[in-house]
Formats: structure tokens, sequence, C-alpha cells
């Protein structure tokens, strides 16, 4: 009977629920064992991936930067090659316009106004595009140096006749800077 007992035993409700705690509690410990096991280990592997991620952001940084600024400027360089293509093109096609005698023939007579002998030129002169005279122009609109010369020359006419100096010491007038043969002429002429 003892071995009834204990199959008995073995099958009631304490003893099932007393296993079965047992058995969940290991469970709980094993897979948080695993947990921090994994985490450690995951730790380790993303830090050591984290610093060779940016050890070769670093070490790309200043080459990826001249790839780019270099890639700029051969863009450039092609836009700039063809417009000088553009621009030679142009000027073969005027180098050869220009060695058609009627073309340079056209462009002397409109230019250089050359007529053929026997012709008479003539000369159209917008008026709207004439310049005004230098008397009609006013103090605003003439070069400051005409209108400074001609204040001086108003200011001359206005003073009148300039006295005579008397030379006293022919040494001194010639330090002065005027020629002894005038020293008892006017200053002024």
């Amino acid at each position: 009977m003892a071995g009834k007992k204990s199959g008995a035993d073995r099958f009631s409700t304490a003893t099932r629920l007393r296993l079965f705690g047992e058995q969940t509690a290991a469970r709980v410990y094993r897979s948080q064992n695993r947990r921090q096991a994994r985490r450690s280990r995951l730790t380790g592997r993303a830090a050591l991936l984290a610093l060779v991620l940016c050890s070769l952001i670093v070490a790309l940084a200043y080459p990826m930067r001249q790839y780019v600024s270099q890639r700029a400027e051969i863009a450039d360089l092609q836009r700039e090659r063809e417009a000088h293509r553009a621009r030679v093109e142009q000027l073969r096609d005027e180098k050869a316009r220009w060695e058609d005698d009627r073309y340079a023939e056209q462009r002397i007579r409109e230019r250089l106004h050359y007529v053929r002998p026997g012709e008479t030129g003539y000369t159209m002169i917008d008026p709207d595009a004439a310049e005004p005279s230098r008397t009609d122009r006013t103090a605003a609109t003439r070069p400051w140096y005409t209108n400074l010369l001609e204040g001086v020359d108003r200011a001359d006419q206005a003073a009148g006749p300039r006295p005579v100096r008397p030379a006293t010491d022919d040494l001194s007038m010639a330090v002065v800077g005027i020629p002894l043969a005038r020293a008892t002429a006017p200053l002024a002429e």
C-alpha cells in the first residue's frame, strides 16, 4: 500500500501545484539568465559595431567631401568647356562670313561709310541724339575743369588792371622766381 500512497501523492493537487511552481520558477530563472547573457553579448557586439562604423565614417568623411567637391568642379569645367566650344563655333562662322567678299564689302560700307566711285554717300543725323553745343551746356553738365577755368576767367575780368609793384631788391625777386628783366613789369598781363 505504501507504493500506492506514493503514486497517489504524486498526482495529488498539492503535489501538482508544487511541481508546477518549481518548474515555472526554473523556466523563469533560465529565461532571465538567457536574457542577461544575450544582453551582455549584444551590448559588446553593438559597441564594437558602433566603434567600427564611427571609425569608417571618420575615415571616409574627408575623401567623400573631396570627391563631391571635385565632381562639382568637373561639372563646372565641363560647362565652361561647352561655352568655349560654342564661342569657337561662333567665331568660325563669323570668320567664314568675313571670307565672303560680298559680306566684307557690306560691313565695310556700313562701318566706314565707304562708297563706290560715282556714288554719293549720305549720313543721316538724328536730331534727338545730337549732343548740345558747349555753350548750350549748363554748369552741371560740363566737365569740372571747364567750370573752374571759366570761374578764373570771370574773376580776372572783374578785378580790372593790377597795380605795378616796384622792385626794391633784384636779388629777392630772383629768389622768388621772377626773372630780373621783368621785376618792374605788372604781375598779370
